[in-house]
């Protein structure tokens, strides 16, 4: 019974974050069509839904882990460490995207 539920939440939850990562920024990110703002909505919004997300896939394994299900406690293990790369990489690319150009003074008005 534990592997039967574990495979199809591990595919489930997957697949929302590929399709996210997709369809909700990627699209949003094109329809922008170079829009500073829009674009940075997008990437604002989407870090908050994978972090969502890893929450959402975390609260599980941990009641998995106390019901001793471990098939599904490794697979929403497997999918948090999958959100978390996601969401580590989205906010270095948010970090690098929104730094100041070196050698710059962040007050200065040349900047």
């Amino acid at each position: 019974m534990d592997l039967a539920l574990a495979i199809p939440l591990f595919m489930l939850e997957t697949a929302w974050l590929v399709l996210d990562w997709t369809y909700g920024y990627g699209l949003e990110v094109w329809a922008a069509q170079g829009d500073r703002a829009r674009i940075d909505a997008a990437g604002l919004a989407h870090i908050e839904r994978v972090r969502t997300l890893l929450i959402a896939v975390l609260v599980p394994a941990a009641l998995a882990g106390v019901f001793r299900a471990r098939w599904t406690v490794i697979a929403h293990l497997l999918v948090a460490l999958l959100a978390g790369g996601a969401l580590a990489a989205a906010q270095q690319e948010w970090d690098h995207s929104h730094s100041p150009a070196p050698g710059c003074v962040r007050y200065s008005a040349n900047c």
